[in-house]
C-alpha cells in the first residue's frame, strides 16, 4: 500500500532550486480543511475549544493558520509562552500544561492570563508564591494509575508516568483551591499518545466526566471545562485506518449526555490538546538521495539525518517514504535509508521496500507535520533545516529560514567564535 504525497516531483524540482534540501514543507490547505472538520465534530458543545499543542510544531506561520478557526495555545515552557505571546495569543487562549515546572514559568503565565494546569498538588503552594496567591480559574491533571492500554501507542502505562496528580490528590487539591478562593476549575488528563482508534477520546472522557460529577458532589466546586488534551493519533503506516475525528466527537457526546447532563452539567466545555492530530499529517520532510552503499546491506543515504527528524531513531518510529516521481514503479529493492550521523539508529528506514533509487532522486517522508522539525537538534554540528509553507494558491512561502554556521557558533560569542573562523579563511 501507499500514502499520496501533497507535493509532486515537478513541484518539489521548482522549490530545490531556491530552497535545497533538506527541508519540511506543510500543506496550508490540508490543515485548514482538517480544522475545519475538529469544529464540526465537536459543534454540539458551546464550549468546545481546540488548545494547540505548540511542543509539536512550534511555527507561528502554523499556529496563525489554526487560530482563524478559533484554536488557542497549548503551552508546557517559558519559551513556548513567549512565542504565543508574540503572536497576540493571551488570556484565556493559552493553557499551561506543564510539569517540573520553574516558578518564574507561573508567574509569566498569570500575567498573560493564561490558564495553568498543575501537575502536581505541591505546585499549589508553588503558584500561589509565584504569583502572589492563586488566579480564580485554574485546572488539575489527573493520572488514574494502573495501566490503560487502547491500541499501539507511546505511552499506555499512567501508573508509571510522571504527568499528574491520584484520585485522592486531585480531591485535595481542589479543596485547597477551592479554601483559597479559586472560583472556576478545570480537569485535565493525557493517558496515551498516538492512538488510532476512535474509542479513546470517548473511555477517557468517562473517566474525566465522572471524576468531575464526583467533585462537584463531594467538594462543591464549579467545574467549567474538562480538557481531554491530546493522543488522538494518525495513521503511520499505510494500511493503517485513519480516525474519523466526526465519530470520535459523536462517542465523546453520548458519554456527555450519559453522565454529565443528568449531573447537572451540562454547560461544561469540552477543550483538547492536539498536535499530531492537527498537523502530522500535513508535513514532509524533503531530501535528497547523494550516496548509494553496497555491503552488507543496500543503504541509500539522503542530506536529511536524524537531527532533522528523531522519531525513527528513538522510537523505531515508521515514516512512510515517497519516492516522487516514482510512486507508480514496482518496489521490488531493499534498502536502509540513513543519514549521516556518526550513530547507527541514524536511519529513515530498515528493510524498506521501495523502487530502485538512483542519487539525485528525491524522498519525500510523510507525517512529519508534528514532532519533526520540532525534535531537531544540532549533534555532530548538523545544522536544522528550512520550513516552508505550500499555500492554497499553489505558492511557496519560507516560514523559517535554514540556520548557518553562524547560528552554531552564536553562543561561543564571548570567543567572537564565528568571525574568528571567517577571518582564518
Amino acid at each position: 500500500m501507499s500514502k499520496t504525497p501533497f507535493l509532486t516531483k515537478e513541484k518539489a524540482l521548482e522549490i530545490i532550486k531556491k530552497y535545497p534540501t533538506p527541508f519540511h514543507i506543510y500543506d496550508e490547505k490540508g490543515i485548514r480543511e482538517n480544522a475545519e472538520r475538529l469544529l464540526k465534530a465537536f459543534s454540539w458543545n458551546k464550549g468546545f475549544k481546540e488548545f494547540f499543542a505548540v511542543k509539536a510544531t512550534p511555527n507561528p506561520f502554523l499556529i496563525n493558520i489554526l487560530r482563524d478557526y478559533g484554536c488557542g495555545c497549548d503551552c508546557s515552557s517559558m519559551t513556548e509562552l513567549m512565542l504565543s505571546n508574540a503572536i497576540g495569543v493571551t488570556g484565556e487562549d493559552i493553557m499551561f500544561s506543564s510539569n517540573d515546572t520553574p516558578p518564574e514559568e507561573f508567574r509569566y503565565c498569570s500575567d498573560l492570563g493564561g490558564i495553568i494546569n498543575l501537575d502536581d498538588i505541591t505546585h499549589i503552594e508553588a503558584v500561589e508564591k509565584a504569583c502572589g496567591g492563586l488566579p480564580k480559574k485554574m485546572s488539575c491533571r489527573y493520572n488514574p494509575g494502573g495501566v490503560f492500554q487502547i491500541s499501539n501507542s507511546i505511552m499506555d502505562n499512567p501508573g508509571d508516568a510522571k504527568y499528574g496528580m491520584t484520585t485522592e490528590q486531585i480531591f485535595k487539591a481542589f479543596e485547597i483551591m477551592k479554601s483559597k478562593g479559586v472560583e472556576e476549575f478545570g480537569i485535565h488528563s493525557f493517558l496515551c499518545s498516538n492512538t488510532v482508534t476512535n474509542d479513546y477520546y470517548p473511555i477517557l472522557a468517562k473517566v474525566l466526566f465522572e471524576l468531575a460529577a464526583e467533585l462537584k458532589n463531594k467538594v462543591g466546586v464549579n467545574i467549567t471545562f474538562i480538557n481531554l488534551s491530546g493522543g488522538v493519533g494518525i495513521p503511520y503506516m499505510p494500511d493503517q485506518q485513519p480516525n474519523d475525528i466526526m465519530k470520535i466527537g459523536e462517542g465523546v457526546r453520548k458519554v456527555y449526555e450519559e453522565v454529565l447532563v443528568p449531573a447537572g452539567m451540562g454547560d461544561v466545555a469540552i477543550y483538547t490538546e492536539m498536535g499530531r492530530f492537527m498537523m502530522g499529517p500535513y508535513g514532509a520532510l524533503v531530501t535528497t538521495a547523494i550516496n548509494e552503499k553496497h555491503t552488507h546491506k543496500e543503504y541509500i543515504g539522503v542530506d536529511a539525518c536524524a537531527a532533522n527528524l528523531m522519531r525513527p531513531a528513538i522510537y523505531g518510529a515508521y515514516h512512510h517514504i515517497t519516492v516522487l516521481g516514482k510512486e507508480n514503479e514496482f518496489c521490488g529493492c531493499t534498502y536502509d535509508v540513513t543519514g549521516s550521523l556518526c550513530e547507527n539508529c541514524d536511519k529513515f528506514a530498515v528493510d524498506r521496500k521501495l523502487p530502485k533509487i538512483e542519487t539525485g532522486d528525491i524522498l519525500y517522508i510523510h507525517d512529519t507535520g508534528a514532532h519533526g522539525h520540532s525534535m531537531g537538534y544540532n549533534y555532530n554540528g548538523k545544522l536544522r533545516s528550512a520550513e516552508l509553507l505550500l499555500r492554497t494558491d499553489g505558492s511557496v512561502e519560507l516560514i523559517r529560514r535554514a540556520e548557518t554556521p553562524k547560528d552554531y557558533f552564536a553562543t561561543f560569542d564571548c570567543f567572537d567564535f564565528y568571525n574568528k573562523l571567517i577571518n582564518k579563511e
